[in-house]
């Protein structure tokens, strides 16, 4: 693949300009076609089927790689004809009832009711261009196509959107619709929304980039494809307004590698998590500048190309960095990963729209040291600039609801996740974790959990939850992986209240434990999920002088490759013996090259009050104000 010279003066960041975004966008698409059928209507990507077969798989590696398509067409119309030729084709052999490779319906399968999606935004978008230009017999048997979705049920999550704008294309080219459907999809997604910008991806307390690639997106594109449309008018200032909020967290969740927060289901869709930013600038609901939207968008690219997520075939692969198979869910195809598509949303913007001739600005994280809390997930964001990394804890999130006694979601239920580290895909773990062992070595969950709130005073943010440990024997037959901890048969042990005050890179983890003697088991304080070759740092040690003793240290080991490297290491504290009812204290450290030392401490000063915590840089907090009356166990 040829890239063009690196621009510096445009991009000091990341080097990278509209002409190699074109370029990346151009090569995965050419790459793609080479799997494609003769008449372009299916591609058949080499990798393993998902659990809904090789029909739906082809056809999301269509649909996916025409939504790029249309990006491409619709920025650039006058020299992407080879691309809309190529899916002018497909359209036509994919929707046409007497051939016996086209697609299945939406009302066929339930896959295609998302695929259906890109392919009516990707037409929307490019409507002079391709749409118009179809012969007609072609634009009916899309109609048809289209149209059965009509009626069909859908999950009350992000994916009433796919029916949404499915219908609403349905409404722009004389195609029936319901206005009901519509309706019923609006109201579902208004009832998600959970303040500050955030969406939950359904009744779970499931925060993700589905917030920002589904949630945020969709109401954007939507309005583009009906401005005429009573509702889009009504929503204009709403949607726009929750888009904005959500873009002044999202700013802060990117750090200066790159990378997005490493969190979440479908990480598999990569740099789809720079598609708000881009729909922000899109829409012109975005307090960000424009060279910051951008310079977030193209670090999120430029972060996964040099980490090798394409393929020396020029295909994304399943996986974070290179191909994991460990990540592939079951919905996952080896077209799936194409969802990365949204991220390059930007391409439908002209060469000489803002956000392409803006000099890009920099991140948060790049400017100084961050602090932020966002309410709905329940984090407590903290970037350091000296090594670009940022983190959070987690108190409001883990994809279940409160009370709930399953195993815990790796990707949901940690107290930690970073822009620089890849949780441990053991739901059993002590990655970032308050657990404890039985005699069989089992580790408990907190899955379920209650968040007790949070707050920032003196320089110091503090975040607290309380849970009922559980061990949890999984149930085999608990069904596919969308995102929830397995069910099983659970076993309540002691009751944890759990307090993070951070700042910087170093958390104080503050744990109180009651009902403890029945369990009779041990208790570890987990740290970061670190690679043995990498130079992030992580370690977790006591803190001398308060609570109960930790007196047992070590650090787990899982040989293997995992999504960044080939050996997950995770230090991790803890009592040699049975826990009791009590308080113990570790300090937790995460820190990238450049930044504090691993080694960095928690002092604890007795005194009037109970005494105060004081971190390395004279910043302290009071004892007696931690254990406030909310936080109390």
């Amino acid at each position: 693949m040829l890239l063009p010279p690196l621009d510096h003066s445009l991009s000091p960041y990341t080097g990278l300009t509209r002409e190699h975004w074109c370029a990346y966008a151009d090569h995965l698409l050419r790459s793609a076609h080479h799997f494609g059928t003769e008449d372009h209507a299916n591609i058949h990507l080499p990798g393993v089927n998902s659990r809904y077969g090789p029909r739906s798989d082809s056809l999301e590696a269509f649909a996916r790689t025409f939504l790029l398509a249309s990006f491409r067409i619709a920025g650039e119309p006058a020299s992407t004809g080879w691309i809309a030729e190529w899916y002018a084709a497909g359209l036509d052999a994919g929707t046409n009832p007497a051939n016996p490779d086209r697609w299945p319906t939406p009302g066929e399968l339930g896959q295609a009711k998302v695929e259906a999606a890109s392919l009516a935004v990707g037409l929307a978008l490019t409507r002079d261009v391709l749409w118009d230009k179809l012969p007609e017999r072609v634009q009916e048997q899309l109609i048809a196509w289209f149209e059965t979705v009509i009626g069909e049920e859908y999950p009350p999550i992000n994916w009433v959107w796919f029916q949404i704008v499915v219908e609403t294309f349905l409404a722009s080219v004389g195609g029936r619709y319901s206005d009901e459907d519509i309706d019923a999809g609006l109201a579902i997604h208004d009832s998600l929304y959970r303040g500050g910008g955030w969406f939950a991806d359904g009744p779970e307390r499931a925060y993700d980039h589905y917030v920002g690639w589904a949630f945020q997106v969709y109401p954007q594109l939507w309005a583009l494809m009906a401005p005429d449309d009573p509702r889009v008018a009504a929503r204009k200032t709403l949607d726009g307004d929750r888009l904005a909020d959500f873009l002044d967290d999202a700013a802060y969740l990117v750090g200066a590698n790159g990378a997005p927060l490493i969190q979440g289901r479908s990480l598999i869709y990569r740099f789809a998590a720079a598609a708000p930013f881009w729909v922000g600038e899109l829409s012109g609901h975005t307090r960000l500048a424009p060279g910051l939207s951008r310079r977030a968008a193209s670090g999120m690219l430029d972060y996964f190309a040099r980490h090798g997520s394409i393929t020396d075939d020029g295909l994304l692969s399943i996986g974070w960095h290179g191909e994991f198979a460990g990540m592939k869910q079951a919905y996952s195809g080896a077209g799936s990963p194409y969802w990365a598509a949204k991220g390059m949303l930007g391409l439908a913007l002209p060469a000489d729209h803002r956000v392409w001739t803006a000099v890009e600005a920099p991140l948060p994280v790049e400017v100084a040291d961050t602090q932020r809390l966002v309410a709905a997930p329940g984090w407590q964001v903290d970037g350091t600039r000296a090594d670009g990394l940022v983190r959070i804890r987690n108190h409001a999130t883990d994809h279940a609801v409160v009370g709930a006694l399953v195993a815990d979601s790796p990707l949901y239920a940690r107290i930690g996740y970073s822009t620089h580290t890849f949780p441990d895909l053991s739901p059993e773990s002590r990655d970032n974790a308050v657990v404890f062992v039985d005699s069989t070595g089992r580790l408990t969950h907190r899955t379920g959990f209650e968040y007790l709130g949070s707050f920032s005073e003196g320089g110091v943010q503090v975040g607290a939850s309380r849970f009922t440990a559980h061990w949890i024997e999984p149930d085999p037959d608990a069904g596919p992986d969308h995102g929830s901890g397995v069910a099983g048969i659970a076993t309540p042990g002691p009751s944890v209240t759990v307090l993070s005050v951070t700042r910087g890179a170093v958390e104080l983890r503050l744990v109180r434990i009651s009902d403890a003697g029945a369990a009779g088991a041990s208790l570890r304080i987990g740290g970061w999920p670190v690679d043995a070759a990498s130079s992030v740092a992580s370690s977790v040690v006591a803190v001398p002088g308060f609570g109960l003793a930790l007196d047992i240290s070590g650090t787990f080991v899982r040989s293997g490759a995992h999504p960044m490297g080939s050996e997950l290491t995770i230090p991790w504290v803890g009592t040699s013996g049975t826990a009791h009812d009590g308080d113990y204290a570790a300090v937790v450290v995460l820190a990238g090259e450049g930044g504090a030392s691993a080694d960095t401490g928690v002092t604890f000063v007795a005194g009037e009050g109970g005494g105060r915590f004081v971190f390395h840089d004279g910043a302290s907090v009071e004892l007696s104000r931690l254990w406030r009356a909310q936080f109390d166990a």
